[in-house]
C-alpha cells in the first residue's frame, strides 16, 4: 500500500500496460534504462559512503572498547555488555542494515570502489552470519585470547589517562569487568553442558593467568603489586594531583579491585578447577564437538576466504613441507654441516650460538636486535613501496601475568591517529625457546614490512570507508605478513644464511600448520602425533612446538590462513609480471595490495586483475 499511495500512476499505468499486452498476445519491451552518467555515479558513490559511515558509526558507539582501542573517549567509563541479549540485538541491527543496504542503493550506478565496499559489506554479514551461528562452540577461557587475560591486558594498553576523569572511568571499568567475567562465564558453563569444553591444557592455561591477574598486592599481603594495582598506581601518579585527590583515586581503584574484581575472579577459577575434570586427558579437535565438523568447516571458509576443504588443505601442506624441506637441504650445504637434515635441526635447537643468555640483560639484547632488525627494513622501505605509514612502532616485552615460554610473538595496531603506536610484543619469559636465528624474521613479520606496515596503511586510507579501514580478513592480514618476510630477501636481509635459515624454518611452520590444523580438527590427530611431525620438519624447540599445537587446538582454522594467503599474494605478483613484463611495476603492486584494506582473496584477486588489465 505504501508504494501505491506514493506511485500511484506509476502502478495503475504498470497495470493497464501488462492488461494491454496480454489482450494483443504481443510482449510488452520495457523501455532499456538510462545508463547513469558520471556525476550520478559519483554523487549515488558518496551517498554509500556517507550511509556507511553512519552504520559503523552506530554500531561503534554500541562498543566502548572498540571506542577506546580507536583512541576515543566516548563511553570511556564502560566495557562492552557480553550478554546473549546483546549479541542477539547487534546481529538484529547488522541485519536491519543490510537489509536496508539492498533495497536502498543500485549497485550498478556505483564507482569500482563503491562496488566493493557494497560486495564487502555483504560478504562481512554473510560472516557475522555463519559465526553467530556457531556461537555456542566458542573457548571462552583459554591460554590464547581468554578475556581472563584480554580484560586486563585491555586496561592496561589501551586505557589512556591524561585526566582524573579518566583515571575516574578507569575504576569504573575495574569495576564493571567483574561482571563481564561472570557473564561470560555463565556463557562457558553453558556451552559446557552442552558439551562444547576447552581442552584441559587450555583450562590450566586460563587458571593460571587468573591467578596471575590477583596475585599481590592489593589482593594479598605482598611486597609485589598485580599488574592492575602497578599500573593504576602509576597512571595515578602522572597525573600528579594534590595529595587529597590522588589518595582518593587510589582508594577508590582498591576498592573496586578487591571488592568488585576479585570475587569475579576467585569465581572463575573456582569453576575452571572443578569444570577440569570433565575435560578429555587426551586433547582433541573440534571434530569431537557437536557439529563440530560443520564448525570447522566454517572456521576454514572464515580464516582462508576460500572453499578449500580440510583434505585440499591437508595436501597443499604436505606438497609445501616437501617444497622446503629441499630449500633447507640446500643451505645445511651451504654452511658445510655434514649431516643429516634432522640432525641440522638439532643442532639449531641446542646449539648455543643461536640463543641469547636467559638473562634480563639476554633479554633487552633480544630486543634491541629486533629493533634493529625493523631500522634495517625501515630504510629501504621507500625503494619498494610508494605508500608509507606515518604510525610508529614500537617493539615490548609482554606483560608477565600473560607471557608464556615459548608462545608466539604478536602486534598489537596503533590509534587511527597515531596518537597509540603499533606494538611488537615479544614473549621472553625463556630465552631458550627464542633462537636467534629467527629474531629477524619475526620482527618483519610483526613489524616492517609487515603487520604494522600493513595495518597502520590500511588505517590511514582516508579515502576509504572506516569499515574497510578496519577490516580484518585473517588470510589477507596474514598472508601479507608471511608474503613480507619473503619479501625481506629482495630486500637484503638474511645476509648470514643462519638467518636465512631461519626465515625458511618460519616459512616452514606455516606449511606444517596446514598439516597439523586439518591433521588435528579434521584427522583426529593427537597432541603428540602433531608435536612429532612439526618436530621432524622443522628446527623450533619442543617447548615451542608444544606451545603452538596448543593454539591451533583452541583456534581451529586460524593457523591456515598464513601459508594460503601467503601462496595467493605470490601468485598474484607472479601473474602480474609475466603480464607486463617491463612495464611490471612493483612499488605499484605492493601500493595496490595494501591501500584498499584488508579484503577477501577473490576479491584482491579481482583488484589485481583489473589493475593489470588497466596496464596492460
Amino acid at each position: 500500500m505504501r508504494a501505491f499511495k506514493k506511485y500511484p500512476l506509476v502502478v495503475f499505468a504498470c497495470a493497464l500496460a501488462g492488461l494491454l499486452a496480454a489482450c494483443s498476445q504481443t510482449p510488452a519491451v520495457p523501455a532499456p534504462a538510462a545508463a547513469p552518467t558520471s556525476a550520478e555515479i559519483e554523487a549515488e558513490s558518496a551517498r554509500l559512503n556517507a550511509w556507511f559511515e553512519a552504520q559503523f558509526e552506530a554500531e561503534l558507539l554500541e562498543s566502548p572498547m572498540y571506542l577506546t582501542v580507536l583512541g576515543r573517549k566516548e563511553r570511556y567509563d564502560e566495557l562492552d555488555d557480553q550478554s546473549i541479549a546483546a549479541q542477539d540485538a547487534r546481529l538484529e541491527r547488522a541485519r536491519a542494515a543490510l537489509a536496508e543496504l539492498k533495497t536502498s542503493f543500485d549497485r550498478s550506478r556505483l564507482n569500482a570502489q563503491a562496488r566493493l565496499s557494497y560486495d564487502l559489506w555483504l560478504i562481512q554479514a554473510e560472516r557475522g552470519e555463519r559465526a553467530a551461528s556457531f556461537r555456542d562452540h566458542a573457548y571462552h577461557f583459554e591460554q590464547m585470547n581468554g578475556i581472563q587475560s584480554f580484560l586486563p591486558t585491555f586496561l592496561i594498553n589501551y586505557h589512556r589517562v591524561a585526566d582524573e576523569s579518566d583515571m575516574t572511568a578507569y575504576v569504573s571499568r575495574i569495576t564493571a569487568t567483574g561482571e563481564v567475567i561472570r557473564t561470560v562465564l555463565g556463557q562457558a558453563q553453558d556451552n559446557a553442558t552442552a558439551g562444547v569444553r576447552a581442552p584441559r591444557f587450555a583450562y590450566e592455561g586460563a587458571t593460571e593467568q587468573a591467578r596471575a591477574v590477583i596475585t599481590g598486592a592489593p589482593f594479598e599481603d605482598s611486597d609485589q603489586d598485580a599488574p592492575l594495582w602497578a599500573d593504576a598506581k602509576a597512571k595515578i601518579a602522572a597525573l600528579k594531583l594534590d595529595g587529597d585527590a590522588a589518595s582518593a583515586l587510589t582508594a577508590d581503584t582498591r576498592a573496586a579491585l578487591t571488592e568488585e574484581f576479585l570475587p569475579a575472579y576467585r569465581e572463575l577459577i573456582d569453576w575452571l578447577e572443578t569444570d577440569i575434570e570433565q575435560t578429555d586427558a587426551e586433547a582433541r579437535g573440534v571434530y569431537a564437538l557437536p557439529r563440530g565438523r560443520a564448525y570447522y568447516e566454517s572456521r576454514l571458509a572464515a580464516n582462508t576466504t576460500t572453499d578449500m576443504t580440510a583434505d585440499e588443505i591437508h595436501d597443499l601442506g604436505l606438497a609445501e613441507v616437501a617444497r622446503l624441506r629441499g630449500e633447507m637441504e640446500a643451505i645445511k650445504d651451504r654452511v658445510g654441516f655434514e649431516g643429516s637434515l634432522d640432525e641440522f635441526f638439532a643442532f639449531i635447537r641446542t646449539d648455543p650460538r643461536f640463543f641469547f643468555p636467559d638473562t634480563d640483560a639476554g633479554r633487552q639484547r633480544y630486543i634491541d636486535e629486533a629493533e634493529a632488525a625493523i631500522d634495517f627494513i625501515r630504510e629501504r622501505v621507500p625503494d619498494y613501496f610508494g605508500v608509507l605509514p606515518k604510525a610508529e612502532l614500537v617493539v615490548k616485552r609482554v606483560e608477565p601475568f600473560r607471557e608464556r615460554d615459548g608462545a608466539a610473538q604478536h602486534y598489537h595496531p596503533g590509534t587511527p591517529d597515531g596518537s597509540r603506536p603499533g606494538v611488537y610484543y615479544i614473549h621472553l619469559s625463556d630465552m631458550t625457546a627464542m633462537p636467534t636465528n629467527q629474531l629477524e624474521v619475526i620482527a618483519y613479520h610483526e613489524g616492517l614490512p609487515g603487520h604494522h606496515m600493513q595495518i597502520a596503511i590500511s588505517q590511514e586510507m582516508t579515502d576509504l570507508p572506516t569499515f574497510r579501514r578496519q577490516a580484518r580478513f585473517t588470510a589477507y592480514v596474514e598472508g601479507w605478513a608471511l608474503y613480507s618476510e619473503w619479501l625481506a630477501v629482495e630486500m637484503g636481509a638474511y645476509e648470514d644464511p643462519y638467518s636465512d635459515f631461519g626465515r625458511l624454518s618460519s616459512e616452514m611452520w606455516r606449511a606444517i600448520r596446514l598439516v597439523v590444523d586439518t591433521g588435528l580438527h579434521a584427522k583426529g590427530w593427537g597432541m603428540e602425533q602433531a608435536v612429532a611431525y612439526a618436530m621432524s620438519n622443522s628446527p623450533e624447540p619442543e617447548e615451542s612446538v608444544r606451545s603452538e599445537v596448543r593454539r591451533y587446538f583452541v583456534l581451529p582454522g586460524q593457523a591456515t590462513s598464513y601459508k594460503i594467503g601467503m601462496l595467493k599474494i605470490q601468485q598474484l605478483r607472479r601473474d602480474a609480471e609475466a603480464a607486463l613484463g617491463d612495464d611490471f611495476d612493483l612499488k605499484g603492486f605492493h601500493d595496490l595490495v595494501l591501500s584498499g584494506g584488508a579484503l577477501p582473496l577473490s576479491m584482491l584477486e579481482d583488484q589485481v586483475n583489473a589493475w593489470v588489465k588497466a596496464r596492460g
